[in-house]
This record gives structure tokens, sequence and C-alpha cells, in this order.
């Protein structure tokens, strides 16, 4: 059984109101989200001997969400990850976005759904938050209304069903950019933690971490995680990929279709496992490469360092308007976007 609770988050410079919501299940373990864009502030979630510490990056107060960049819980959306040029061609006609990474549109533009207040409402044991995209918001044609709940069960499993419907159509994918750490929050790299990825192809990005439309096997390469790996083992390999992106920050094409096993990922020292299931086309497995220290810093007021943290976000593929072997986000007018994504925490 799992209860719903709320409190005040503080305000934002804007002097409006954020409120906190935490799911706390009946061994005590909890979640807490922010509905300032909808952010995931803490997981709190027992180790091997019983213990119970926070597993995600945050901040102490609202300040520090408004103040971000590096998108540390949010919500992404109207779009997840890399457009390239940004821009993309839907039916006959171009839509051009914001260039807020370079040439190329990240995670939504200037002010995604990151920088967002949603409205929530509980549900039973579910947390329901709610955002409309106006037509035209960061240049995506068409009114999006998404609805997105959160949920987080006795045995630690934190569901995200994100649920959309286009007034005309449009693109759509979104994820969650939660920064893990299993041994805690604060505890410093995750370099030492182990990863298994089942997928035998991931898509090759080119010097901006874009796609470059080729899916290429695994096999061989130091993107390899179809066993389990320590990350930091391979991590700083002269592989080209790995140098392009300063580390990992790449789609992965898990196997299988539908609603699958995509990820495990083990703490180095607290015993503490994470299981990724969703029934999104790829996963993008991102290692804090551009996390530097600055301010806003953490909880507890500590700087969050390179790699503190690391993301699993589930996607359709990166750029995927631009190749005709990806599947793409495309959202008919009175379609319904539903995807679905677990992470389950656990113990070995």
């Amino acid at each position: 059984m799992t209860t719903v609770t709320r409190r005040d988050f503080g305000c934002l410079s804007t002097g409006e109101a954020i409120s906190l919501y935490e799911l706390k299940n009946s061994i005590g373990a909890y979640v807490e989200i922010i509905t300032y864009g909808g952010a995931i502030r803490s997981i709190n979630v027992p180790d091997k001997n019983g213990y119970i510490a926070d597993v995600a990056l945050g901040y102490d107060d609202i300040s520090g969400y408004e103040n971000q960049d590096k998108y540390i819980g949010a919500l992404i959306g109207r779009h997840g990850n890399r457009i390239e040029d940004a821009k993309f061609k839907l039916g006959r006609k171009t839509y051009t976005l914001g260039k807020n990474d370079g040439r190329n549109n990240l995670h939504g533009g200037f002010e995604g759904f990151n920088k967002k207040i949603w409205d929530a409402s509980v549900d039973g044991e579910k947390l329901v938050l709610k955002y409309t995209s106006p037509d035209g918001e960061e240049g995506f044609p068409g009114a999006l209304h998404v609805t997105v709940k959160y949920s987080f069960d006795d045995d630690c499993a934190l569901k995200i069903d994100y649920n959309a419907v286009a007034e005309s159509d449009t693109i759509c994918n979104l994820t969650n950019h939660c920064y893990f750490n299993l041994d805690g929050q604060g505890t410093g790299s995750i370099e030492k933690h182990s990863l298994k990825i089942n997928a035998t192809h991931f898509t090759v990005g080119n010097s901006e971490c874009l796609p470059t439309g080729y899916v290429a096997k695994v096999e061989g390469t130091p993107l390899d995680f179809t066993d389990f790996h320590v990350i930091g083992e391979r991590i700083n390999q002269k592989h080209e990929q790995l140098v392009f992106a300063g580390g990992y920050d790449h789609n992965w094409c898990p196997d299988g279709e539908g609603f699958r096993h995509m990820a495990t990922l083990k703490a180095a020292n607290t015993g503490r496992t994470m299981e990724v299931w969703s029934d999104t086309p790829g996963m993008q497995f991102y290692s804090g490469n551009f996390l530097d220290g600055t301010a806003p810093y953490g909880k507890n007021g500590k700087p969050i360092e390179k790699r503190d943290g690391l993301c699993l976000e589930t996607q359709f593929y990166p750029n995927a308007m631009k190749f005709d072997n990806f599947e793409k986000p495309i959202l008919k007018a009175g379609e319904k976007y539903h995807h679905v994504t677990v992470y389950k925490f656990g113990v070995n």
C-alpha cells in the first residue's frame, strides 16, 4: 500500500508556488516528486542491509531546480534528446525549433517541459501530473495535452506512465532525466557501478552525439554491455564513439519488442540494483559526462561532479525524423501517445 502526501516546496523567482509529493510504500521506501518540471527529487530505497538512502541526484530547494541546466530529475518534452539542425519535416511543412545545443535542438528547447509547472492531483496511490503545451510552443506544431502518472509500489518499482493527445499532427518523445547513483547521491562517481544492457545494437553517433542513421553491433566495442561490465573499465578508451561523447552518451536498441527488460544496474558497494523496463524503441545511457561541479550545488550543498550520477532514458531514437530506418515519434491528431517505463529497485 502506497500513501501519497503533499507539502510545500517553496516558490520560484516569479513567486509561483511549487508542491512536493511523497509516495511512500509499506516498507518505508519513498519517492519525492515536485511539480516544477515534474522532477523526481529523491528515490529512497534500501540497500543489502536494509538501510534506506537516496539514490537520485537533486537539490535541497526549488532555486536549484530553477537555475540548473542539467535537466536533473525532470520530465523531458516535447521531444527528448537531439534533433539535427533544430528542424524537422512533417507532411509538407518544415518546422524550425530553438538551437539550444549548438546548432541542434535538445530536450524540447530553451523552455521545455523541464521548465514548466505541472498540474498535480492524486488518484489513489498514483500522482497524476498534467500539462498542455500550446500550438507553436518552442516551434512544435499542435496543442499537446500531456498526462504523466507516477506510482511506487511495495516492490520498490517506480512506474512512469506517459500519455499524450495532440490536436494536430506533431512529434512527441517523452522521457525522464533522473540521474541515479545506487550507492547513494553524494557518494561520488558511478564508474564502479556495473551495467548490463539487453541490446546487441546501438545507433552510431557523430561528434555532436547525433545518430548518423547507422545501426551497428555492440560486439567488439566498449559499448557492449550484453554482459555486466564495470562502467569505468572502458569509459576512457580511445574508441571514436567514446571520444566523441566524452564517455557514454548513446542510444541503445534494446532487443525484442513491446514492454521488455532493457537494462540492469548494480551498485559498487551497497548491493542495490535497478532494473529498467519499458516499451519504447530505444534507451539512452548517459554517464554524466557534462556534470561539472558548478552551482547550483546538490543536496546538502555538495557540488555535483562529473559522473556523480548516470541516466537511463527510455525514448524514441534521437534524430529519428531524419532517417527512414528509425521508428518516428509522429503523433497524429487525436491519436493517443502511451508509453510506460519502470525502474525497479532491489538488492543482490
